[in-house]
């Protein structure tokens, strides 16, 4: 599985409004359903349940990133959006420092397999010092979709 699989270019934000994890998260899960990705009408529940797994337990696991994800029956396919963030954002991070660069996944809650496949690929990218720096320097969505056809194609070292 690539990343190019599931991530929605077209919902990229390069240049997050907001500052504040909620407000971030409402901005990425909007950017899918502009996009097609997502159903409008399940907007709030969607929105609603990633806060909620916020609450529970950070997933920004440090150096600068975030993954919020979520599974709901109303989603079909797969898709991510990328935001980044040129304050840092408080998503109350192990490492306690901000986070630039989030991913959010959403997933088909009857396939758990591809959601860890896709977690386990956002991750392995995500552990990599280039990958990171590049992401967070990105600034254009164009920018953002050559570093993912790099990371595709293993053009990308650690």
């Amino acid at each position: 599985m690539k990343l190019a699989d599931f991530i929605e270019t077209n919902a990229i934000v390069p240049n997050l409004k907001s500052d504040q994890r909620d407000e971030v998260i409402i901005e990425l899960i909007e950017g899918l359903i502009e996009a097609g990705a997502l159903v409008a009408k399940e907007r709030d529940v969607l929105i609603e349940q990633i806060i909620d797994r916020e609450k529970h337990g950070s997933t920004g696991f440090g150096k600068g990133v975030a993954v919020p994800h979520v599974k709901h029956d109303s989603i079909k396919s797969m898709v991510a959006t990328i935001g980044n963030s040129s304050v840092g954002v408080d998503f109350n991070a192990l490492d306690k420092q901000p986070v630039y660069s989030i991913v959010l996944l959403a997933s088909p809650a009857d396939k758990p397999d591809e959601h860890l496949q896709a977690m386990e690929n956002i991750f392995r990218n995500l552990q990599k010092d280039t990958f990171r720096r590049f992401l967070r320097q990105a600034e254009t969505v164009q920018e953002i979709e050559e570093l993912i056809h790099e990371a595709d194609t293993h053009q990308l070292q650690g």
